[in-house]
């Protein structure tokens, strides 16, 4: 199957990393998490997770999709993070599949993935001056457009990696069968 790499940064949302890492997991999906600047990484709300490796350790031609949880102040460490940035311009012009979910949108934004395309994110206006003028999400919990996925949020989680997983190939037997699985 396809290897997915997943950037933690201090302060990124639990849900959206780990719960993301593990529908992709039981997909056959091989996901890496890669510490942005540590092996371990600390969420939002204090739990603390060992990453598979460093970022810079990581070879961006191995994956075929980067995915960016939300959180704060995991969000805001993404968007200060110009390797991160690159890294996203890099995929997207390969034409792999890029993804974020919550707040980390505005890390797409910042690195013009959005421009002229439909995406979603965590309705708070205090995160929207971080998009460029003009952008403005739609209510969906996942959008994709293209190669780039959005999801909401923390609740958004199965449907963002749902379609993550449909990128990548996955058939609907499979994900359909995962996701009902996990809401008996």
């Amino acid at each position: 199957m396809k290897k997915i790499l997943l950037i933690l940064a201090d302060g990124f949302e639990e849900i959206e990393a780990v719960g993301t890492a593990d529908i992709l997991r039981r997909m056959k999906f091989e996901v890496t998490l890669a510490g942005l600047n540590a092996r371990q990484a600390t969420a939002s709300h204090g739990t603390r997770v060992m990453a598979d490796a460093l970022l810079d350790e990581a070879d961006p031609a191995e994956f075929a999709a980067l995915v960016l949880p939300g959180g704060m102040p995991g969000a805001i460490n993404l968007y200060n993070a110009s390797r991160v940035e690159a890294l996203l311009r890099e995929f997207h012009r390969q034409g792999k599949v890029t993804a974020a979910i919550c707040a980390a949108p505005m890390v797409l934004d910042k690195a013009g993935l959005l421009d002229h395309r439909r995406f979603t994110m965590y309705p708070d206006e205090a995160l929207f001056r971080y998009l460029k003028p003009g952008h403005r999400p739609q209510p969906d919990m996942a959008v994709t457009d293209g190669t780039v996925i959005t999801g909401k949020g923390p609740g958004a989680t199965p449907a963002f990696a749902s379609a993550i997983a449909a990128a990548l190939g996955a058939s609907d037997a499979l994900i359909r069968g995962q996701i009902a699985g996990m809401f008996f």
